[in-house]
C-alpha cells in the first residue's frame, strides 16, 4: 500500500496540514472531509486511488493538525474555506483537480464549482451532501459535534466515536482505531478531547442559510456524481431527486446500509469511486 506524505502549507495566514498520496505527476484529486472531521478519514480511499491519482487530503482550518482561527465568525464559513482551498491548490502548483467532498467538504466543492474558480474543478463527487440540509439533521449533528466530550483514555474515546458516528455504516476495525487516533488531542489537564475548534460550529448555529443554496447548484456545469447513504437523514431521497432534475447532470450511487456519511473505505466502495472518477474526469 502506498504510504502517505505529510506537509504543512502556509495559506491565508494559516498553516494547513495535508496528507498527500501518490505521485505528483498524476492527475490531482482533492478530498475534503466533513464538518468535525479530518483529512485522515480518507486514508483507505486515498491509498486505493493513489496509483492513478495525486491525492491531497487537507485538514481544513480549525480541524486536525491545521491552525485554528482567531476570527472564527468570519473564517469558519464555506466561502472562506473555498478561498483556503484555492490558495492551497496554488501552493501545490495544481491548476485543475477532481473533487470529492464529504458533507461540508461537498459544500465547499459546490461553492468552488459554482464560482469564479469553477474552471479549476474537473468533476465533483459529493458524498452524502446536496444544496439543501434538513433542519432536523443539523440539530442531530450539533447534538454530538457540539458536545466537546472529554476522555481519560483512547479506548474510552473509541467507544464514544463508534457510537457518535454509527451512521457512517460498516467499516473495517482498522478504520475505527485509526479514526480514533486522528480525532483526538490532549488538553492541558492531560485528558483527551476531540481534535477541532468548537468554534467551527458557528455557521450551523448563527448562519444556517449557507446550508440551503439551490442557486449555487443551478450554476454548476462540471460533471457531478452523488454518493448517498440509503439511511441518511442529511441527504434524503427527495433532495437527490430534485438535484437530478436541475443543475448539472447528476449520477447517483446509493449505499443502502449507510447513513450520514458513508466512509467509502471498503474495497467495493473504493472501486466504485475509481470508476466514477475515470468516467467523469477522463
Amino acid at each position: 500500500m502506498t504510504q502517505p506524505r505529510h506537509s504543512f502549507a502556509p495559506v491565508m495566514d494559516h498553516e494547513i496540514h495535508v496528507t498527500e498520496w501518490g505521485s505528483r505527476d498524476k492527475p490531482a484529486l482533492l478530498m475534503m472531509h466533513g464538518l468535525a472531521r479530518t483529512g485522515r478519514d480518507f486514508d483507505e480511499l486515498a491509498a486505493g486511488l493513489s496509483q492513478d491519482w495525486h491525492v491531497l487530503c487537507p485538514d481544513m482550518i480549525g480541524r486536525g493538525l491545521s491552525s485554528w482561527s482567531a476570527n472564527g465568525k468570519d473564517e469558519y464559513r464555506v466561502e472562506y474555506y473555498a478561498g483556503v482551498t484555492s490558495d492551497l491548490m496554488d501552493h501545490f502548483g495544481i491548476e485543475r483537480a477532481a473533487w470529492l467532498g464529504t458533507s461540508l467538504g461537498g459544500q465547499i466543492g459546490m461553492h468552488l464549482a459554482s464560482s469564479l474558480h469553477a474552471d479549476r474543478i474537473t468533476c465533483l463527487l459529493l458524498n452524502d451532501i446536496g444544496p439543501e440540509v434538513p433542519t432536523a439533521a443539523i440539530e442531530r449533528v450539533l447534538s454530538y459535534a457540539g458536545d466537546s466530550p472529554q476522555f481519560t483514555s483512547y479506548a474510552e474515546a473509541e467507544i464514544w466515536l463508534r457510537r457518535a458516528y454509527a451512521t457512517f455504516g460498516p467499516a473495517a476495525e482498522g478504520f475505527w482505531s485509526r479514526m480514533t487516533r486522528s480525532s483526538l488531542r490532549r488538553r492541558d489537564d492531560g485528558k483527551l478531547t476531540l481534535h477541532y475548534d468548537p468554534g467551527i460550529l458557528y455557521q450551523l448555529v448563527v448562519a444556517p442559510d449557507e446550508m440551503t443554496r439551490w442557486d449555487r447548484w443551478e450554476r454548476i456545469e462540471v460533471p457531478c456524481h452523488l454518493f448517498r447513504g440509503g439511511r441518511s437523514d442529511l441527504m434524503p431521497a427527495k433532495v437527490a431527486e430534485r438535484m437530478k432534475q436541475s443543475g448539472p447532470k447528476l449520477g447517483e450511487t446509493v449505499l443502502p446500509e449507510c447513513g450520514h456519511a458513508p466512509t467509502l473505505s471498503r474495497p467495493a466502495d473504493i472501486t466504485r469511486v475509481g470508476e466514477v472518477l475515470a468516467r467523469l474526469a477522463g
